[in-house]
């Protein structure tokens, strides 16, 4: 797909080297949190196809829960990525970093559990208490308590 993105002062710039899939929206705590939003979006891509094409150096890494770390900008503090211990293949990252956010839509709702109330999406897309049915890598164990 070609696409691109960064953090809000320039600082680092990443490329894409695979088109995203599972496009979704997260409405757990931890996302919250990280992002100062209701919710946000993210999509997946194989791990090693995000890359990092400016400012490497400036990206931190913090344990967001027991299975999960988020990769955010250390100037600026926009939030990039996030891995996942039961997806070690692939990496999800923020939409909204992209250059052109517009090119991938979300196809879903999780953790809608945590939705905060007034916060109501007027779309039909469909909403999950937690991870959707069949998430990789937790088909065959009870998917971690806590949010990601």
């Amino acid at each position: 797909m070609g696409l691109t993105g960064g953090c809000m002062c320039g600082a680092v710039r990443y490329e894409l080297n695979s088109d995203p899939f599972d496009a979704g929206w997260c409405h757990c705590r931890t996302c919250q949190l990280s992002s100062g939003a209701p919710a946000t979006v993210f999509a997946s891509v194989p791990d090693g196809d995000l890359v990092w094409t400016k400012g490497a150096d400036k990206v931190k890494s913090v344990a967001s829960s027991s299975f999960g770390h988020r990769a955010f900008c250390g100037e600026c503090g926009t939030p990039f990525l996030m891995k996942v211990d039961h997806q070690p293949e692939t990496v999800d990252f923020s939409v909204a970093t992209l250059d052109d956010p517009n090119a991938i839509a979300p196809g879903f709702h999780i953790f809608w559990g945590s939705r905060i109330a007034w916060f109501e999406p007027k779309d039909a897309l469909p909403r999950h208490g937690r991870f959707r049915p069949g998430t990789r890598g937790l088909e065959s164990t009870e998917p971690p308590e806590r949010a990601i």
